[in-house]
């Protein structure tokens, strides 16, 4: 069935979390316009709420009057987002006393001492479980300069330290061994921070204050990659999606899908809130196999579950590696989708750093186990779409995590 039509996806959801964290930190109030409202940003709002910052929700605009963050009175439930413990992280170990955080079942499994090693190298205190996993507690204060490699790109151990950089004595700096998103290097920008870019390094002077700012987040790529391997593995299709997020380090997806045989074209591109904002048109042809590597892995990390979908529909082989960062995220996504792949009656082979697809793929109706990650969850109702099969997902609700009304909206592109 070919896709055709306009539509617009959530608000952006690293950009959501980021500007609910500047605004906490900074001077006076915040306007927030078109914030993604899902589990994991709510789970954002109400840590920073914790630690004393005041958001108003006004419609669908928010108000966020920050400045004087303190020790929180109660434990801060992260819920299922790895973005708010480790951005969070950062902040609490500039805030002083004591803050005890903890998250979900899947939460609590995800590592974090990638985050501890460095702020303890400025100063902060951590007691974590194995010390390395959540529930853990941070105790903040006086923080120093930093200069820290980073042995792995990621843009959430990247913010965390520039975060508690903002509240430490003298120079941090961050060097990555390739460029990871770079939402908050941008945002810390809009919000008035003396900050320096060069190459896959950046720095931060402290202590500093950073001022209040209006903010408009754009639709988030990341959920725009559902839509737009639906179009692009149906020959005939069209569509238009409107006012995405187009930061280069967010939309490694789209030259994936380009060299698979899509056609997609970038319009009305513009500047907005320290992003580049526009619209994506997808028009569908027949896709080949390709292979996904490399120095762009940081770049489509998230999106890797939606193209391996998009693999099992091209002619020929696709290779997914370089990219075990997927068996550390909300469940291991590599074994995941080999699985729901297995149970659907198509096989492809799984590498400790990827997937190995030989399309086209066949499959037959089936259960999928989604192990409550929105993005697998998501993936495999897209799948069914272009495979015209019945899927029958173990867990739905999970997709608010970074889409609400994904499955309602994806009914609708017809």
């Amino acid at each position: 069935m070919k896709i055709t039509g306009e539509m617009r996806v959530p608000g952006d959801k690293s950009i959501s979390h980021r500007v609910f964290m500047l605004g906490a930190l900074a001077q006076g109030a915040t306007l927030v316009r078109g914030a993604l409202d899902s589990l994991d940003i709510q789970s954002t709002v109400h840590a920073l709420r914790s630690l004393g910052a005041s958001m108003e929700k006004k419609d669908r605009d928010w108000c966020i009057t920050g400045g004087g963050l303190r020790e929180p009175e109660a434990v801060i439930d992260a819920g299922n987002s790895g973005t708010t413990a480790r951005l969070l992280s950062g902040i609490c170990a500039g805030v002083a006393g004591l803050t005890v955080m903890t998250g979900d079942s899947s939460l609590i499994k995800r590592p974090m001492a990638r985050v501890i090693r460095p702020l303890e190298g400025m100063g902060a205190s951590f007691l974590a479980r194995q010390g390395r996993f959540l529930p853990m507690a941070i105790r903040g204060g006086d923080l120093r300069g930093i200069s820290f490699d980073l042995e792995v790109a990621s843009a959430q151990v990247k913010s965390a330290i520039l975060l508690a950089g903002l509240k430490a004595e003298g120079i941090t700096a961050v060097t990555e061994p390739s460029l990871s998103r770079d939402h908050t290097e941008r945002m810390l920008g809009h919000f008035g921070a003396r900050i320096e870019r060069h190459g896959t390094s950046v720095s931060i002077h402290g202590p500093q204050e950073i001022s209040a700012r209006e903010v408009s987040v754009p639709g988030d790529p990341s959920s725009a990659a559902f839509p737009a391997v639906l179009a692009a593995a149906v020959p005939g299709s069209e569509l238009l999606l409107k006012d995405i997020c187009l930061n280069p380090t967010r939309t490694g997806f789209i030259p994936v899908l380009q060299r698979m045989g899509a056609r997609i074209a970038l319009q009305n591109i513009r500047e907005d809130s320290g992003e580049s904002v526009g619209d994506i048109l997808v028009t569908g042809c027949g896709l080949t196999g390709t292979t996904i590597g490399g120095d762009e892995i940081p770049r489509l990390i998230d999106e890797l579950p939606i193209l391996a979908v998009a693999a099992c529909f091209a002619n020929g082989t696709t290779v997914i590696r370089d990219a075990s960062e997927l068996r550390v995220k909300e469940t291991d996504r590599i074994g995941a989708l080999s699985r729901g792949f297995a149970s659907l009656g198509a096989q492809v082979e799984e590498t400790p750093g990827g997937l190995v697809i030989d399309g086209p793929l066949s499959f037959r109706a089936g259960p999928v186990q989604t192990f409550s990650d929105h993005r697998i969850a998501m993936s495999f109702f897209i799948l069914s779409r272009i495979a015209g099969i019945e899927v029958d997902l173990d867990d739905t609700q999970c997709a608010g995590i970074s889409f609400p009304g994904f499955f309602s909206l994806m009914e609708e592109c017809r």
